[in-house]
């Protein structure tokens, strides 16, 4: 059985009355018909231009935002069908890597209670049993335990996804969305977590959904690869399927855009 079955998901955002008077509306397709699965350790990536929906796809399948229509099937339990309370035990499995490390971090918070929210959210942990959890989720993550008494801002940009992935970890999860995770970051920290993530994914039997718009980065990390235009799948398969026979036009653009392949 997948990990992950997603089948016939959509997402409809209406749009504003009309410019032109009239009060005339419509909506738009951010996500339209998506279905595909994801295997237990694998590490799918989805690839694709600005706009074209891959974010509004991995905040659906968390439940951060609904759906209009479709499934999502998480280990057999249907997520939509899911209430509050069953959603909140869910969350330990499934977690996210945002794009932005500073803007998803709270600035007036300490590293130690950013990565400790999670704890004290989900378990029940006395304060020192935090805090050494979190000094051994800075270790995991490639940052000194003195890093917990620091603020956000003390931090360089790769520092700071460091610990937005010590905070998706702490609930040791079976599943992460990594939303655009390197796209703010230069290519060679970019390519650094990138590493890191492989290496925790290797250790911890991790399965991700890696969405961004470098085709090389994808390459790099991902087992298969599924290419979206227009909120739609219009191609997947395997790393070397789709990058050494594409048979969409637009994932032939996408390579060509892009020819080199991270270090």
């Amino acid at each position: 059985m997948p990990l992950l079955e997603i089948r016939n998901l959509t997402k409809l955002f209406p749009l504003g009355e009309s410019v032109f008077g009239g009060g005339a509306k419509g909506e738009v397709r951010a996500v339209d018909d998506v279905s595909f699965d994801i295997q237990s350790g694998e590490t799918l990536g989805l690839v694709g231009e600005s706009g074209s929906g891959k974010s509004t796809l991995g905040r659906l399948i968390l439940r951060l935002i609904e759906p209009t229509s479709g499934s999502i099937s998480f280990e057999g339990r249907d997520l939509l069908a899911a209430s509050h309370s069953e959603m909140r035990r869910l969350r330990r499995d499934m977690q996210i890597i945002f794009q932005d490390p500073f803007g998803s971090l709270d600035p007036r918070m300490r590293v130690e209670d950013v990565i400790a929210e999670p704890l004290i959210i989900h378990e029940s942990m006395t304060a020192q049993a935090r805090r050494l959890r979190v000094a051994e989720l800075l270790r995991i993550v490639g940052l000194d335990a003195s890093a917990s008494r620091r603020f956000p801002h003390e931090f360089s940009g790769g520092q700071r996804q460091r610990v937005g992935i010590a905070r998706a970890l702490a609930l040791r999860p079976k599943f992460i969305v990594a939303d655009e995770p390197v796209s703010a970051l230069d290519v060679s920290v970019g390519a650094q977590i990138v590493n890191l993530m492989a290496e925790l994914q290797r250790e911890f039997g991790l399965t991700y959904l890696f969405i961004s718009h470098s085709m090389p980065v994808v390459r790099y990390l991902a087992t298969r690869i599924a290419v979206m235009y227009r909120g739609k799948i219009v191609e997947i398969g395997t790393t070397q399927q789709i990058t050494t026979q594409p048979q969409h036009s637009y994932t032939r653009s996408l390579l060509d855009a892009t020819p080199e392949v991270i270090a």
